[in-house]
């Protein structure tokens, strides 16, 4: 990890260490002693300690009684959980969307598409890139032009997935059908239409925790001879 040079230190801090969480540079259940990160980093432990509270803010981390601040670990039920709470809070994030989001912003949505039509072709139909699976979300998330909720998922929600799923081989890009269902969002967005937004959203996080839950079932089997 580089060292962060900025007047805003602890936000530079914050995103370093997330970014070495996010990507399995600090370990799931490593033990972020400030002491040795203060070092490492060359920086005072008073925007270091700011940093590792933002990151529990985050639920990227936790405090363990008499062992301090550890890096969350990811078991099945946690993945599990955070899908359940996307579920939620997305699908009404694209209703709002549906209403609130500007026609700039709707023509951003269909250029992603096209990036992403255009990733497909030209890689035999493979699959979608989780980056710009992320910017697609995100740019609905935004949409919704609702605070609260794109802070929930934005700020805490995605950091957990990004984490999951960069850190999980087989969960780094989505199925090609990810492309047939982020078109229909853009369509139910374009018609104002919340319900239909909704639903189609809720089927499309359903349909990746279910693949999820499903990597995870073939793993546990045993191994025939």
């Amino acid at each position: 990890m580089a060292a962060p040079h900025s007047h805003t230190l602890s936000s530079e801090l914050t995103d370093t260490l997330r970014d070495a969480i996010i990507t399995g540079e600090i370990k799931q259940g490593s033990k972020l002693s400030e002491t040795r990160l203060a070092k490492e980093l060359d920086v005072s432990r008073g925007p270091l300690r700011e940093a590792i509270r933002r990151l529990e803010g985050m639920n990227l981390i936790h405090h363990v009684p008499q062992q301090g601040a550890r890096v969350v670990e990811l078991s099945v039920d946690i993945v599990l959980q955070i899908y359940h709470a996307r579920e939620a809070l997305e699908s009404k994030a694209v209703a709002l969307a549906a209403t609130n989001m500007a026609s700039p912003d709707i023509d951003e949505l269909h250029r992603l598409l096209d990036a992403q039509a255009k990733h497909l072709k030209e890689n035999s139909g493979t699959s979608i890139p989780a980056e710009s699976d992320y910017a697609f979300h995100e740019a609905v998330i935004r949409g919704s032009k609702n605070r609260m909720i794109k802070h929930l998922l934005l700020h805490e929600t995605y950091s957990l997935i990004k984490m999951f799923r960069y850190q999980t081989a087989a969960a780094r890009s989505s199925s090609t059908n990810s492309l047939i269902e982020h078109r229909q969002v853009v369509y139910a967005i374009e018609q104002r239409d919340p319900v239909l937004a909704e639903a189609i959203m809720r089927q499309h996080i359903v349909h990746a925790r279910d693949r999820i839950e499903q990597r995870f079932a073939n793993q546990q089997q045993p191994v025939s001879h």
